[in-house]
């Protein structure tokens, strides 16, 4: 397994207001990163997460592909 679980990815609508089509919720997006979420020395499973701060300033994960602007 590689040293790394995760990297940054750029993302056009950091620090913009989104919404996470999964769930409705809207915030900001604050980053994506791409992340190794396997629990296997084996194998590797990286996605990309989406981390969004919501008006509570409760930050939640999505799966970035869902992430939309408002």
């Amino acid at each position: 397994m590689s040293a790394e679980r995760y990297e940054y990815v750029p993302h056009q609508l950091l620090r913009r207001r989104v919404r996470d089509i999964a769930s409705g919720v809207e915030g900001e997006l604050m980053a994506v990163i791409n992340e190794n979420v396997s629990d296997s020395a084996h194998w590797e499973h990286w996605v990309e997460l989406a981390y969004i701060r919501d008006a509570s300033g409760r930050e939640f994960t999505t799966a970035a592909a869902n992430v939309m602007a408002v």
